[in-house]
Order: structure tokens, then sequence, then C-alpha cells
């Protein structure tokens, strides 16, 4: 007579991981769109119609200022996701997990510091337009509010109750105030990192990278303009 085998258990699926939430500038890229297309325009016309040392000089200058345009425009990203938070930056590659991200603050500039250094976010740039913008439309919001209130009032006070107004009506005010948009995304990243701060899955090493794909050809760039420009 056969024993049976202890079967052991199935494994239990993994949660899937939810994609990254991605922060770009799009004024940025979209100024980088527009310098890429004049300094093409601009250097390809040099290079073809030019005579001497021109078309070598405008070719040099092309391969050092796309690959800087590329990086202060196109390139800046943040991507965040339930374990770290990664910041691609003109020059470098920042890997953040959870456990290690200190501080999110937000002054002249969105920094966050880890393992008690400072990385810049270039991809969320502070607007202080934005924000003025967000503090007028607080002040609007708020004096609309008084006004309703002021006109309601009156009509409402014989009824039981006060959340005759409180439930989401068109005459109520919005909840929360208005924050500029660079701001709101601040505030979703600290939101992740109180949460995923002390997550299994969070914990880690900081890592930094540079970027030789921008550095390198910004400087055979340099230096094949800087060779051309001594030997005229």
């Amino acid at each position: 007579m056969t024993t049976p085998q202890p079967q052991s258990p199935a494994p239990r699926p993994s949660a899937p991981q939810l994609p990254d939430r991605i922060y770009r500038s799009p004024a940025g890229m979209a100024g980088g769109f527009l310098l890429l297309g004049i300094a093409g325009w601009l250097g390809v016309d040099a290079i073809v119609s030019g005579e001497g040392r021109t078309p070598w000089l405008a070719l040099a200058a092309l391969i050092l200022l796309v690959p800087l345009v590329v990086a202060f425009t196109l390139r800046p990203a943040v991507f965040a996701n339930e374990e770290r938070l990664r910041i691609r930056n003109p020059f470098r590659v920042i890997v953040l997990p959870w456990g290690q991200v200190e501080l999110l603050r937000s002054g002249y500039s969105n920094e966050v510091i880890a393992d008690s250094r400072k990385f810049q976010l270039w991809a969320i740039p502070v607007s202080l337009r934005g924000r003025k913008r967000a503090a007028r439309r607080k002040e609007r919001q708020t004096a609309e509010g008084a006004g309703r209130r002021g006109a309601f009032g009156g009509g409402l006070s014989g009824l039981s109750g006060s959340g005759g107004m409180r439930g989401g009506g068109r005459g109520a005010v919005p909840d929360g105030p208005p924050r500029a948009e660079t701001d709101r995304a601040m505030d979703e990243l600290r939101e992740l990192q109180e949460a995923q701060a002390k997550s299994e899955a969070a914990q880690g090493e900081v890592t930094v990278r540079w970027a030789y794909e921008v550095v390198g050809p910004a400087v055979a760039g340099a230096v094949l303009l800087a060779i051309l420009i001594a030997g005229g």
C-alpha cells in the first residue's frame, strides 16, 4: 500500500505591480522640440550650402548642441511606482527606493532628500506663475462661496439641520484649495512615499548612474569644435 505524498501548497500569485506614474514638463518638451527644429534647420543649411570650414563647424556645433538640448528639455522625467522613485535628470539617473527617501520638499525648486543627499527634480519645475493662478482661483472660489452663502442663508435658516448646502450640489464649494500642477505632482509623490516607506519591496540602496549616452556625444562635439576653431 502506497502512502500518498504530501503536496506542496500552490504558490500564491503576487499582486500585479501598477505601471509607473510618469511626470514630465510639457513646457520643457515644447521648448526642446522648437530648439531642435531651429538648430536642425540652421545646421543642415550650413552643412549643405556652406563653404570652406563652415560645414565642419556646423556639424561640430550640432554634435555638441543637440545632446545638450535633449538633456535639458526632452530627457528629464520622474517615474514613480510602489517600490521606488526613478529620477532622470539631464546627466544622471537616480533610483531611490521609497525606504531611503527622507523628504520631498518644494521651494524655488522641487527636491528629494535621500541617503543624506539632495537630488533635484528637473522634470517637475516649480511654477510661480501656476501658484499665482491657483491662488487667484482660490480667492475667486472663496468669494463665490461666500456670496452663495449670503444669498441663500436667510432662506435656509428655517430648515432643520445644517446639511442643506453641504451635499456636493451645484452651489457647494469644491473640496480642497486649488493647487498648481507641479505642487499636485509633489503631493502625489509624498502620498506614495508615506504609504510605501515601510514596505519590504521598497527597501534597497540608492543608485546614481551618469548618462554617458548624453555626456559622450556632447564632449565629442566640444572637442571637435575646439580643434576646428584652434586650427583656423
